[in-house]
């Protein structure tokens, strides 16, 4: 059974950091791509950004870029978002998904239960 868990979420002070993971199970995760979603509290999900299979970063929210980064440990089969200089904005449930590609077109799934992370003083 394919499944992912997100975990690590919390409670943060602006400008701090975090890292969630997603661990996979049921499947080899470095073969496929995951994503990083997010939902806002009244919004729709928004990607963040994804890990191909070989390892490469799409970014699909600009204000991911320079403050987020993705890791993959294939031995734990989990892969990793650190966010750094987190702004209220970046408050949301984060879910990881799986696909084929990260590319447009490709479709995620297997979404995970989602962590909350809550920028606040």
């Amino acid at each position: 059974q394919v499944q992912l868990v997100e975990s690590g979420g919390g409670l943060v002070q602006p400008g701090g950091s975090l890292r969630l993971s997603c661990a996979a199970s049921g499947f080899t995760s470095d073969y496929y791509a995951i994503g990083w979603f997010r939902q806002a509290p009244g919004k729709e999900r928004e990607g963040v950004l994804c890990i191909s299979s070989s390892g490469g970063t799409t970014y699909y929210a600009d204000s991911a870029m320079g403050r987020f980064t993705v890791s993959r440990d294939n031995a734990k089969n989990t892969v990793y978002l650190d966010m750094n200089n987190l702004g209220r904005e970046d408050t949301a449930v984060y879910y990881c998904g799986v696909s084929l590609d990260c590319g447009p077109g490709y479709e995620f799934g297997s979404w995970g239960q989602g962590t909350q992370v809550t920028v606040s003083s």
